[in-house]
């Protein structure tokens, strides 16, 4: 199997865990906004800023009737979808200009594309990489269309079933697309806890066939994605905003700044809490071993005298025989006087 790279990192487990700042809505049209907003992402440890190219033409059409009508408890009800995306949508002359100001940096910037003018736009800016959004997985023109540039794919899954995974890795795959992650990913804005199903993560990439797996991330707090780095996510996507009293579409889920902070610190916490599988001391515990048991002297014992149990116990320090060989000392004789307090050693043993 292909490695997941995108430019010359490699994603994967083993690896440090591919952290994306999404700003989505959170640039509130404000250009100068948008930079900070990179920059405080930058500050608090992330690897790549993910945008969102489209307008609302593209996804959608100016139309009040109902089915356009957002009232089903979301975040944005009282809104036409029009309405909703021409508030949301980030200018795209803005695209190449924060792409230069995330590389200069030192992070990864690309985008998610809705529709095949926003993927020829996002090639004259030479991404390094495409995000599929979890509602457009079922849309195989688009994921065709994204394939066929030959650049690595993350998907998100949220409301996607075992088959529409399927369809769309196939689909990916037939297109020419030789590396695809897949995000664990619950779309309610926000999403409780309950709801995220991590333990999918251990099963997907096996499941599916794909490079590497992880997760996007709609909680208001760090815990999932902790917990998805300790179940083999290898990519986070979370939210980022400077202010979620400033309001915005995509605010009410998203992380400020020292929280995004926070929760990139705990991943790289648990990032080496992992480890490795191991058995037996460490070289951070390995001078503990003093503190176990062994087999000692409780009274002097003199040459030849049987070794008992009122003169010989299992106590620590553990610089004698192991504890387990007692049975087998019971019975012996000295083979030297051994003074009260002695480790026994097997030169003590007749």
């Amino acid at each position: 199997m292909n490695q997941f790279r995108i430019h010359q990192r490699v994603i994967e487990s083993g690896q440090p865990t591919y952290v994306i700042a999404e700003i989505s809505a959170n640039h509130n049209q404000n250009f100068d906004n948008t930079v900070a907003l990179i920059e405080a992402a930058k500050h608090a440890g992330a690897d790549a800023i993910k945008l969102q190219t489209y307008t609302a033409d593209t996804l959608t059409i100016d139309c009040d009737r109902s089915h356009f009508q957002i009232s089903h408890g979301t975040a944005w009800d009282g809104q036409t979808l029009h309405q909703l995306y021409s508030q949301a949508a980030m200018p795209w002359d803005w695209q190449p200009k924060l792409k230069a100001i995330a590389e200069s940096l030192g992070m990864d910037l690309f985008s998610s594309p809705f529709d095949g003018s926003a993927v020829d736009f996002l090639e004259s800016m030479d991404v390094g990489a495409y995000k599929i959004a979890s509602f457009e997985i079922v849309d195989t023109g688009l994921l065709a269309k994204v394939a066929q540039t030959g650049k690595p794919v993350i998907v998100s899954t949220g409301l996607a079933t075992e088959e529409d995974i399927h369809i769309a890795v196939a689909t990916l795959r037939k297109n020419g697309c030789q590396q695809i992650c897949l995000l664990k990913c619950t779309s309610s804005y926000p999403a409780p806890p309950e709801s995220m199903n991590l333990k999918t993560i251990g099963v997907m990439q096996t499941a599916f066939d794909v490079e590497t797996v992880g997760l996007s991330d709609h909680t208001r707090c760090n815990h999932a994605a902790i917990a998805a780095v300790a179940l083999g996510a290898s990519v986070i996507e979370k939210h980022i905003t400077l202010d979620r009293s400033a309001g915005g579409p995509d605010s009410s889920f998203s992380l400020e700044p020292h929280e995004f902070a926070d929760m990139v610190t705990a991943v790289r916490t648990t990032e080496k809490a992992m480890g490795r599988v191991c058995f037996g001391p460490t070289e951070f515990d390995s001078a503990n071993l003093a503190f176990r048991r062994s087999l000692f002297a409780v009274k002097d014992i003199k040459s030849g005298e049987p070794f008992s149990a009122k003169n010989v116990r299992s106590i620590r320090p553990g610089q004698g025989i192991p504890p387990k060989h007692l049975p087998d000392l019971i019975n012996r004789r000295a083979a030297n006087e051994i003074p009260r307090g002695t480790p026994i050693s097997w030169l003590d043993v007749a």
